[in-house]
């Protein structure tokens, strides 16, 4: 049984990777049980919600950011007190299920030559195909992947293999 989608009506399907990202995240994040929820290894650094609230709101940055006229908001001291409020994790799953399924809507819309027309000039992708956002998504969702597999590590659990149920 196989767990991709078919193409929309459109024919393009450029949400794909955003979504198989949710996927090999999820399986990751399966070991995790509620009251792991604030853990973090050292004082300051993003807990297991808050790690999992910044890949969600990551996504949002990047389909306004690579879709918006005026590129990305560069308030980064903004971003992270907003992650910084998120304390539980079906919050935070919550968010990120938004997330991905708001940037599916969005990308799977454009059509080839949408996804080829430049990313607003700035020093974040500046004049890059807006394309390449898929990418960039998939790969800031796996570091923090990586990132939540050694704290789950850390608090004696073994996240299952990613990439197979």
């Amino acid at each position: 049984m196989s767990e991709f989608p078919t193409a929309p009506p459109g024919g393009h399907n450029f949400s794909l990777p955003v979504k198989q990202a949710l996927r090999f995240f999820s399986r990751t994040c399966s070991v995790f049980h509620e009251d792991d929820a604030e853990y973090a290894p050292t004082p300051g650094q993003f807990t297991v919600a808050q790690h999992v609230a910044h890949v969600a709101q990551t996504i949002d940055w990047f389909i306004a950011g690579g879709f918006g006229p005026g590129g990305f908001d560069l308030d980064f001291g903004a971003h992270q007190a907003a992650v910084r409020q998120c304390q539980t994790l079906p919050e935070a799953m919550a968010w990120l299920v938004r997330s991905v399924n708001g940037a599916a809507e969005v990308l799977d819309a454009q059509t080839s030559e949408q996804m080829m027309l430049p990313i607003a000039e700035g020093p974040i992708m500046g004049g890059e195909p807006r394309a390449t956002i898929v990418a960039a998504i998939a790969e800031h969702t796996a570091h923090h992947r990586g990132s939540l597999a050694v704290y789950a590590r850390m608090l004696g659990y073994a996240p299952p293999m990613p990439y197979a149920d």
